[in-house]
Protein backbone atom coordinates (compact mmCIF):
# COMPACT_ATOMS: atom_id res chain seq x y z
CA UNK A 1 0.00 0.00 0.00
CA UNK A 2 2.46 3.08 -1.10
CA UNK A 3 1.81 6.36 -0.28
CA UNK A 4 1.37 7.44 -3.65
CA UNK A 5 -1.66 5.39 -3.65
CA UNK A 6 -2.74 6.91 -0.21
CA UNK A 7 -2.43 10.45 -1.59
CA UNK A 8 -4.89 9.80 -4.50
CA UNK A 9 -7.38 8.60 -2.41
CA UNK A 10 -7.46 11.27 -0.22
CA UNK A 11 -9.15 12.83 -3.01
CA UNK A 12 -11.84 10.45 -4.27
CA UNK A 13 -14.81 9.38 -3.11
CA UNK A 14 -16.83 5.64 -4.27
CA UNK A 15 -18.97 6.44 -7.96
CA UNK A 16 -21.42 3.99 -6.91
CA UNK A 17 -22.53 5.03 -3.27
CA UNK A 18 -19.96 7.94 -2.61
CA UNK A 19 -17.76 6.90 0.32
CA UNK A 20 -14.63 7.74 0.75
CA UNK A 21 -12.04 5.71 -0.97
CA UNK A 22 -8.76 4.43 0.73
CA UNK A 23 -6.35 1.81 -0.59
CA UNK A 24 -7.16 -1.96 0.20
CA UNK A 25 -3.77 -3.19 -2.01
CA UNK A 26 -1.07 -1.99 -4.02
CA UNK A 27 -3.36 -0.98 -7.17
CA UNK A 28 -6.84 -1.18 -5.55
CA UNK A 29 -8.71 1.31 -3.93
CA UNK A 30 -12.14 0.54 -2.20
CA UNK A 31 -14.80 1.82 0.34
CA UNK A 32 -16.53 0.45 3.38
CA UNK A 33 -19.55 -0.70 1.37
CA UNK A 34 -17.18 -3.07 -0.33
CA UNK A 35 -16.92 -1.66 -3.76
CA UNK A 36 -13.45 -2.03 -5.48
CA UNK A 37 -11.44 -0.26 -8.15
CA UNK A 38 -8.97 -0.91 -10.05
CA UNK A 39 -5.90 1.45 -9.76
CA UNK A 40 -3.36 1.46 -13.11
CA UNK A 41 0.23 1.17 -12.84
CA UNK A 42 0.56 4.27 -14.00
CA UNK A 43 -0.50 5.53 -11.08
CA UNK A 44 -4.89 6.92 -11.90
CA UNK A 45 -7.77 5.54 -11.68
CA UNK A 46 -10.79 5.53 -13.83
CA UNK A 47 -14.08 6.16 -12.00
CA UNK A 48 -16.73 6.24 -14.67
CA UNK A 49 -19.66 4.43 -12.93
CA UNK A 50 -21.67 2.95 -15.53
CA UNK A 51 -19.86 4.41 -18.66
CA UNK A 52 -20.23 7.94 -20.46
CA UNK A 53 -21.71 9.08 -24.26
CA UNK A 54 -19.29 11.97 -23.68
CA UNK A 55 -15.65 11.03 -25.67
CA UNK A 56 -11.82 11.77 -24.45
CA UNK A 57 -9.34 13.52 -26.89
CA UNK A 58 -7.74 11.47 -29.07
CA UNK A 59 -3.89 10.71 -29.19
CA UNK A 60 -3.93 13.23 -32.23
CA UNK A 61 -5.65 16.04 -30.09
CA UNK A 62 -3.16 15.74 -27.24
CA UNK A 63 -0.22 15.54 -29.54
CA UNK A 64 -2.11 18.91 -30.80
CA UNK A 65 -2.44 20.14 -27.83
CA UNK A 66 1.38 19.54 -26.47
CA UNK A 67 2.63 21.50 -29.66
CA UNK A 68 0.33 24.72 -29.32
CA UNK A 69 0.98 24.44 -24.69
CA UNK A 70 4.44 23.30 -24.29
CA UNK A 71 5.86 25.25 -27.80
CA UNK A 72 4.26 28.65 -25.24
CA UNK A 73 1.83 29.78 -27.54
CA UNK A 74 -0.71 29.89 -24.10
CA UNK A 75 1.90 31.09 -21.89
CA UNK A 76 0.60 34.32 -20.81
CA UNK A 77 -3.29 32.14 -20.08
CA UNK A 78 -1.08 29.55 -18.02
CA UNK A 79 0.59 32.25 -16.04
CA UNK A 80 -3.09 34.27 -15.50
CA UNK A 81 -4.52 30.98 -14.26
CA UNK A 82 -1.49 30.53 -12.15
CA UNK A 83 -1.04 33.68 -10.23
CA UNK A 84 -5.18 32.60 -9.70
CA UNK A 85 -4.71 29.25 -7.82
CA UNK A 86 -4.46 29.15 -4.24
CA UNK A 87 -4.07 26.45 -1.41
CA UNK A 88 -2.34 22.98 -1.02
CA UNK A 89 -4.91 20.96 -3.39
CA UNK A 90 -5.57 22.03 -7.07
CA UNK A 91 -8.12 19.89 -9.19
CA UNK A 92 -8.36 20.90 -12.94
CA UNK A 93 -10.95 19.69 -14.37
CA UNK A 94 -10.50 18.93 -18.03
CA UNK A 95 -6.77 18.69 -17.58
CA UNK A 96 -5.94 17.31 -20.39
CA UNK A 97 -2.26 16.97 -20.48
CA UNK A 98 -1.95 18.93 -17.38
CA UNK A 99 -0.20 21.44 -18.81
CA UNK A 100 -2.24 24.32 -16.83
CA UNK A 101 -2.25 22.23 -13.51
CA UNK A 102 1.72 22.05 -13.25
CA UNK A 103 1.79 26.24 -14.05
CA UNK A 104 -0.56 26.60 -11.23
CA UNK A 105 1.34 23.83 -8.85
CA UNK A 106 4.51 26.09 -9.89
CA UNK A 107 3.04 29.13 -7.75
CA UNK A 108 2.33 27.08 -5.08
CA UNK A 109 5.28 24.68 -4.53
CA UNK A 110 3.91 22.87 -1.73
CA UNK A 111 0.65 22.10 -3.39
CA UNK A 112 -0.67 18.71 -4.76
CA UNK A 113 -2.72 18.59 -8.25
CA UNK A 114 -5.45 16.03 -9.24
CA UNK A 115 -5.86 16.14 -12.98
CA UNK A 116 -9.18 14.92 -14.28
CA UNK A 117 -10.22 14.13 -17.67
CA UNK A 118 -12.52 11.52 -19.81
CA UNK A 119 -9.58 11.06 -22.10
CA UNK A 120 -7.31 8.31 -20.34
CA UNK A 121 -4.42 9.11 -22.41
CA UNK A 122 -4.37 13.11 -21.26
CA UNK A 123 -4.34 12.01 -17.90
CA UNK A 124 -1.58 9.53 -17.90
CA UNK A 125 -0.07 12.16 -19.95
CA UNK A 126 -0.30 14.63 -16.91
CA UNK A 127 0.28 11.79 -14.21
CA UNK A 128 3.83 11.47 -15.89
CA UNK A 129 4.36 15.09 -16.28
CA UNK A 130 5.00 15.88 -12.64
CA UNK A 131 4.93 13.73 -9.42
CA UNK A 132 3.23 16.35 -7.73
CA UNK A 133 -0.23 15.45 -10.25
CA UNK A 134 -2.29 12.51 -9.14
CA UNK A 135 -4.83 11.11 -12.23
CA UNK A 136 -8.46 10.72 -12.06
CA UNK A 137 -10.44 9.54 -15.18
CA UNK A 138 -13.99 10.76 -15.15
CA UNK A 139 -16.82 12.46 -16.38
CA UNK A 140 -17.41 16.29 -15.40
CA UNK A 141 -21.13 15.82 -16.54
CA UNK A 142 -21.63 13.59 -13.54
CA UNK A 143 -21.77 13.73 -10.23
CA UNK A 144 -17.65 13.61 -9.53
CA UNK A 145 -16.38 10.82 -7.85
CA UNK A 146 -14.07 13.29 -5.83
CA UNK A 147 -14.54 14.11 -1.81
CA UNK A 148 -16.48 17.17 -0.30
CA UNK A 149 -14.49 20.20 0.53
CA UNK A 150 -11.09 18.40 -0.81
CA UNK A 151 -9.93 21.18 -3.40
CA UNK A 152 -8.74 24.60 -2.65
CA UNK A 153 -8.67 25.41 -6.13
CA UNK A 154 -10.55 24.19 -9.19
CA UNK A 155 -9.30 25.06 -12.22
CA UNK A 156 -11.56 24.58 -15.48
CA UNK A 157 -9.73 25.56 -18.80
CA UNK A 158 -11.53 25.50 -21.95
CA UNK A 159 -13.34 22.77 -20.46
CA UNK A 160 -16.92 21.47 -19.86
CA UNK A 161 -18.02 23.15 -16.32
CA UNK A 162 -20.14 21.58 -13.77
CA UNK A 163 -20.32 24.44 -11.43
CA UNK A 164 -22.30 22.65 -8.69
CA UNK A 165 -20.31 19.54 -8.56
CA UNK A 166 -17.04 22.00 -8.40
CA UNK A 167 -19.21 24.30 -5.67
CA UNK A 168 -19.28 20.71 -3.54
CA UNK A 169 -15.82 19.65 -3.78
CA UNK A 170 -14.39 23.08 -3.18
CA UNK A 171 -13.43 23.98 0.62
CA UNK A 172 -15.62 27.12 2.30
CA UNK A 173 -14.04 30.13 0.34
CA UNK A 174 -12.33 28.21 -1.99
CA UNK A 175 -11.05 29.43 -5.76
CA UNK A 176 -12.94 28.56 -8.95
CA UNK A 177 -10.96 29.99 -11.71
CA UNK A 178 -12.61 29.16 -15.38
CA UNK A 179 -11.34 30.19 -18.53
CA UNK A 180 -13.28 31.12 -21.69
CA UNK A 181 -12.78 32.41 -25.28
CA UNK A 182 -13.42 35.65 -26.64
CA UNK A 183 -15.39 35.87 -29.88
CA UNK A 184 -12.06 36.77 -31.48
CA UNK A 185 -9.83 33.97 -30.15
CA UNK A 186 -8.16 32.70 -32.92
CA UNK A 187 -10.93 34.86 -35.16
CA UNK A 188 -8.21 34.11 -38.68
CA UNK A 189 -8.48 30.28 -38.43
CA UNK A 190 -12.38 30.21 -37.83
CA UNK A 191 -12.63 32.33 -40.68
CA UNK A 192 -11.17 29.87 -42.95
CA UNK A 193 -13.70 27.53 -41.84
CA UNK A 194 -11.61 25.35 -39.92
CA UNK A 195 -12.82 25.89 -36.22
CA UNK A 196 -16.37 25.53 -34.46
CA UNK A 197 -17.60 29.40 -33.54
CA UNK A 198 -17.40 31.09 -30.29
CA UNK A 199 -20.84 32.75 -28.77
CA UNK A 200 -20.52 36.44 -28.28
CA UNK A 201 -21.42 36.70 -24.93
CA UNK A 202 -19.61 33.34 -23.70
CA UNK A 203 -18.30 34.99 -20.45
CA UNK A 204 -21.32 36.86 -19.52
CA UNK A 205 -23.59 32.91 -19.25
CA UNK A 206 -20.36 31.84 -16.81
CA UNK A 207 -20.77 34.28 -14.81
CA UNK A 208 -24.99 34.72 -14.87
CA UNK A 209 -24.94 30.66 -14.32
CA UNK A 210 -22.10 31.06 -11.68
CA UNK A 211 -23.54 33.74 -9.16
CA UNK A 212 -26.27 31.66 -6.83
CA UNK A 213 -23.17 29.26 -5.77
CA UNK A 214 -20.10 31.80 -6.35
CA UNK A 215 -18.70 35.44 -6.55
CA UNK A 216 -16.80 36.90 -9.17
CA UNK A 217 -13.69 38.47 -7.55
CA UNK A 218 -11.76 39.12 -11.28
CA UNK A 219 -12.50 39.04 -14.58
CA UNK A 220 -9.41 39.20 -16.33
CA UNK A 221 -9.03 40.03 -20.63
CA UNK A 222 -5.52 38.00 -21.63
CA UNK A 223 -5.68 39.11 -25.02
CA UNK A 224 -2.48 39.49 -27.98
CA UNK A 225 -1.37 38.72 -31.32
CA UNK A 226 0.49 35.48 -32.20
CA UNK A 227 2.76 34.56 -34.73
CA UNK A 228 2.09 31.21 -36.66
CA UNK A 229 3.62 28.21 -38.18
CA UNK A 230 2.33 25.69 -40.43
CA UNK A 231 2.20 23.48 -37.85
CA UNK A 232 0.98 25.57 -35.15
CA UNK A 233 -1.59 26.60 -37.22
CA UNK A 234 -2.90 22.78 -38.09
CA UNK A 235 -1.87 22.31 -34.30
CA UNK A 236 -4.65 24.95 -32.98
CA UNK A 237 -7.30 23.96 -35.34
CA UNK A 238 -6.83 20.07 -34.45
CA UNK A 239 -6.51 20.42 -30.44
CA UNK A 240 -9.48 20.93 -29.22
CA UNK A 241 -13.98 20.08 -30.02
CA UNK A 242 -13.27 21.35 -33.76
CA UNK A 243 -11.38 19.13 -34.69
CA UNK A 244 -14.40 16.02 -34.17
CA UNK A 245 -16.21 18.12 -36.85
CA UNK A 246 -15.55 17.85 -40.68
CA UNK A 247 -15.41 21.63 -41.06
CA UNK A 248 -11.30 20.70 -39.65
CA UNK A 249 -10.58 18.76 -43.41
CA UNK A 250 -10.74 22.44 -44.75
CA UNK A 251 -7.51 23.31 -45.87
CA UNK A 252 -5.72 26.63 -43.43
CA UNK A 253 -4.54 28.98 -46.15
CA UNK A 254 -0.83 29.38 -46.03
CA UNK A 255 -1.34 33.31 -45.91
CA UNK A 256 -2.88 33.17 -42.46
CA UNK A 257 0.46 33.90 -40.64
CA UNK A 258 -0.77 35.20 -37.46
CA UNK A 259 -3.70 34.97 -35.28
CA UNK A 260 -5.46 36.98 -32.31
CA UNK A 261 -5.83 34.99 -28.86
CA UNK A 262 -8.64 36.42 -26.85
CA UNK A 263 -9.94 34.64 -23.33
CA UNK A 264 -11.63 36.02 -20.47
CA UNK A 265 -9.88 34.58 -17.07
CA UNK A 266 -12.38 34.79 -14.42
CA UNK A 267 -11.86 34.14 -11.06
CA UNK A 268 -14.82 33.44 -8.76
CA UNK A 269 -14.72 32.33 -4.87
CA UNK A 270 -17.04 29.89 -3.53
CA UNK A 271 -20.08 31.60 -1.51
Amino acid sequence: MSADLSRLAAWLRCPVCEADLEPVDRLTLGCANGHRHDVNKRGYVALLGGGTKHLGDTTEMLDARDLVLEGGAYSPIADAVAASAVGSRVLDAGAGTGHYLRAALSSLPQALGLAMDLSAQAVARAVRSSDRVDGLVADTWRPLPVRSDSADTVLDVFAPRNLPEFHRVLRPGGTLVVVVPRTEHLGSLRATGSMLDIPSDKADDVIATAEPLYALLAREPVAYDLALTPSLREALAGMGPSARHAATAAVIPSEVDATRVSVDVLHFTRR
